[in-house]
């Protein structure tokens, strides 16, 4: 006879066993999922738009970026773009464990995406471009966030990850503004 134990909220073993053995063609997507499956692939989608445009705005910049120390922003902006295609990846990858396929086309990207892919211009013009950019994506990952809440805490996870990292990139491009402009925006 099984001893009650005090965490009578926990499933039994064999209970779980039972449970995995069915619908097994949905992979990793199992019965306790509470999300909606549709909507979270659906706001998934944008955002590996918006990542894939931050990327190519990135690389943009790190290509057309000139002055006298534009060899170590170029870097700087370059890192950002790996970083971007990194979280891109995770989406995406997110989306295909929730059974959809990543929308990677070209076709209606910027259209997609929270962010804008920008215009170039001096150093400083860009630097702002990016701080814009970072600082609204940073807005819509926390919005994203407090939705997927506890009803998917691996997307919730996943998007404090990448937000966590955005923060860093805001706080990076603050920081070149300050450099080339002389003057702090924080307090």
């Amino acid at each position: 006879m099984a001893k009650a134990t005090e965490n009578t909220f926990l499933t039994d073993v064999q209970t779980l066993r039972a449970r995995a053995q069915k619908s097994i063609e949905q992979g990793a997507l199992t019965p306790a999922y509470q999300g909606n499956v549709k909507t979270a692939i659906d706001l998934l989608q944008t955002v590996v738009a918006t990542e894939l445009v931050c990327v190519l705005r990135y690389t943009m910049h790190s290509i057309a970026v000139e002055g006298i120390t534009s060899e170590s922003i170029a870097a700087e902006f370059a890192t950002h773009a790996k970083q971007e295609r990194a979280h891109m990846m995770w989406a995406a990858e997110r989306i295909d464990q929730l059974g959809g396929v990543p929308n990677l086309s070209p076709e209606g990207l910027a259209t997609r995406s929270a962010s804008e892919y920008g215009a170039g211009g001096n150093l400083v013009e860009m630097v702002r471009q990016n701080l814009v950019a970072e600082r609204l994506v940073i807005e819509h990952y926390r919005e994203l966030i407090r939705y997927f809440a506890d009803h998917d805490p691996t997307t919730r996870i996943m998007l404090e990850k990448i937000l966590a990292e955005e923060e860093e990139h805001a706080t990076d491009m603050h920081d070149l503004l300050v450099a080339h402009e002389g003057k702090p925006f924080l307090p």
